[in-house]
């Protein structure tokens, strides 16, 4: 058997380049800010003496609290349109008990976030 006329291979030791500073705005950003418990505004929650647990569960609160919000401007938007509108501009019984549903589940959302654990 013939020696290698070249040395072995050895890994490279070269210090890790830093990661790319991320857009603020961009998905991928956003995302790694609401798993660090972004709170509705998208910033992380403002009380820093909480647990880390609380301040992600009262940022999840504030999320869903502004979803609520959301659902109830649109039920009573189409509740206007059902008194006032035309008959054809109505979304339906049906879209209207999947509103009041979807308002009911961020309700117990919000409130299995901000009761106290004991």
């Amino acid at each position: 058997m013939t020696t290698p006329h070249s040395p072995r291979p050895r890994p490279i030791q070269e210090a890790p380049s830093p990661a790319p500073a991320l857009d603020p705005t961009s998905l991928i950003a956003v995302l790694h800010a609401i798993g660090a418990g972004a709170a509705a505004d998208g910033r992380p929650w403002p009380e820093r003496h909480l647990l880390r647990s609380r301040q992600i569960a009262m940022s999840d609160a504030d999320c869903a609290a502004t979803g609520q919000r959301i659902v109830q401007e649109i039920l009573l938007a189409a509740e206007r349109t059902r008194q006032n509108g035309e008959p054809e501009q109505y979304l339906g019984d049906r879209v209207m008990e999947g509103l009041v549903m979807a308002d009911m589940a961020l309700t117990a959302f919000i409130h299995e976030r901000m009761r106290a654990k004991d």
